[in-house]
């Protein structure tokens, strides 16, 4: 028995590296994407710069939308790398590598070696997945946890039923849970939980489920997960009741959020991801196949995951579509499952290389032209800026806060954001304004040196002798005194200007040299 146990942990360690070189390869190519990934990589560089690796802050006021494990490993990261776009998606990176390898090894201890080699990749192939693996934002960080968690609980269940040793995988589950808590918040543990309930009550399960109830992994699972929440009430009185009420109970059941879309999107947007995979499917599911589906309990663990899941997150209005990645997981275990139904047929053999490399060439291609054609990020501005910035110098935003700019500019936060701060639409809108807005609720101090009025742009301006303003192209309209500031560069919507204190009441020229022939054009 040893040797096999060797084998599997040489298996999935192997397994671990090869989805993480897979991912990595291409992590690297194209800039952090706005708002999301600029958004948490900013704060986790805000984290690295600030050293204050316990509350999060944005635009140095604290930022609670989020529990704090990605912003963790994120500047733990960029410790060790430096500040580059790869180091800013480990992250992801380690969530993805995570779902892979607890899919593949409890694939191949209830289901054989060569449905998990099918399954991982499948899963590995899947665009969502790749993409989604090299996404800087919680997304895949939570559905590598709540991944390990069902597996981990799902494993220790079967091992019972078997008569094994099933504690440590349980404590294992408990401790996967805690760590998605971590991660995301209450989803973390609520939907590992609704699975493996539904899973064993669905199977008549009752000794088993009342072994899944453990006092030490409950106690890991506190030890884990509560001593941020505990330290933040602490600190933030208001904490407990933005973090769960406004920011789990609020967005879950009620509207004004983004990413708003009809009950149906996730199935639609699942099968548009999957579309070279549904013939497979479609075969897993065949009438005969159907009734044993049922009846076994690694495919029925694996379709209330799908279905529940698919549910849960079709109620709330707000559907990011990041939010689907945890049913990635168990379609990828029905793809392989329905390749199987055809045993070794060659031409089975060639419609799933076909499923194979379609999903890896979209994977690919959607990467590289992101990279070519970067959309959503002000990396051509801060280079723009990094090349003419002096020591002293001040950075002013307007009407909008460009999460990813401090990051590319390696400079400290904060940054003045002028805006009408005082708009009674900012409540009712689910944008960054509302979020630095939130933010400014817990460092009354904090916000007001950093979320400014128009009318205090005029004094700000006169506080250091050159000052660079960023804002949308269509600020001057709003702020006459750009009239009066030079236009250094522009670039997807958003303009960068200088303006220069001691001459700032006349309108810039470009210097005569700058001009064509010296500026001896027309002589």
């Amino acid at each position: 028995m040893r040797l096999p146990l060797r084998s599997a942990g040489f298996a999935s360690v192997a397994v671990f590296v090869a989805v993480l070189a897979w991912l990595a390869a291409s992590a690297w190519a194209r800039p952090l994407w706005l708002p999301d990934e600029g958004r948490y990589v900013g704060v986790a560089w805000e984290m690295l710069r600030s050293g204050h690796w316990l509350t999060p802050t944005l635009d140095g006021l604290p930022y609670f939308h989020k529990p704090p494990l990605f912003y963790w490993l994120t500047a733990a990261s960029m410790a060790v790398w430096g500040p580059s776009v790869f180091a800013a998606r480990v992250a992801p990176l380690l969530g993805a590598a995570l779902a892979a390898v607890a899919l593949y090894a409890f694939v191949r201890r209830w289901c054989g070696v060569r449905q998990a080699r099918l399954t991982l990749v499948a899963l590995t192939a899947q665009p969502l997945f790749f993409i989604g693996g090299q996404f800087a934002n919680l997304d895949m960080l939570v559905a590598g946890c709540i991944t390990a968690t069902v597996l981990l609980l799902a494993h220790a269940a079967l091992a019972f039923e078997q008569g094994s040793t099933f504690r440590v995988p349980l404590l294992g589950g408990y401790a996967a849970a805690a760590v998605g808590v971590l991660a995301k918040g209450l989803i973390g543990v609520v939907l590992p939980l609704l699975v493996v309930a539904a899973w064993l009550l669905l199977r008549r399960r009752w000794r088993c489920l009342w072994a899944m109830l453990s006092v030490p992994g409950a106690a890991l699972f506190l030890l884990l997960a509560a001593p941020w929440f505990v330290a933040m009430q602490r600190q933030y009185p208001d904490f407990l009741h933005y973090f769960f009420v406004v920011q789990h109970f609020k967005r879950f059941a009620g509207g004004g959020f983004n990413n708003v879309h009809p009950f149906w999107f996730y199935p639609v947007a699942l099968a548009l991801f999957c579309l070279p995979w549904l013939p497979w499917l479609g075969r897993c599911f065949e009438r005969s196949r159907w009734a044993a589906a049922v009846r076994d309990p690694v495919r029925l663990l694996m379709l209330l995951w799908i279905v529940l899941l698919v549910l849960f997150f079709s109620v709330p209005a707000s559907k990011p579509l990041g939010y689907i990645l945890p049913v990635v997981p168990p379609l990828a275990f029905f793809f392989a499952d329905g390749y199987l139904a055809y045993g070794r047929s060659p031409r089975a053999r060639t419609r799933w290389v076909a499923s194979v490399a379609v999903s890896v060439v979209v994977g690919l291609g959607a990467v590289a032209w992101v990279a070519l054609r970067p959309p959503h990020s002000t990396r051509a501005l801060a280079l723009a800026l990094a090349s003419q910035v002096r020591a002293g110098d001040q950075l002013l935003m307007l009407d909008r806060y460009y999460f990813d700019l401090p990051f590319y500019l390696r400079r400290p936060p904060p940054v003045a954001v002028i805006d009408q701060w005082d708009s009674a639409d900012i409540p009712r809108n689910d944008n960054a304004r509302k979020e630095l807005a939130d933010a400014g609720h817990f460092d009354a101090v904090g916000v007001a040196s950093t979320l400014l009025l128009p009318s205090a742009l005029a004094a700000r301006l006169h506080a250091a002798p050159t000052t660079w303003l960023i804002g949308p192209d269509d600020a001057v309209g709003r702020y006459p005194v750009l009239a009066k500031a030079t236009q250094v560069s522009s670039h997807d919507g958003s303009t960068l200007w200088r303006f220069d204190a001691d001459s700032s009441w006349t309108v810039k020229t470009a210097p005569a040299a700058e001009r064509p022939n010296g500026g001896s054009a027309g002589k």
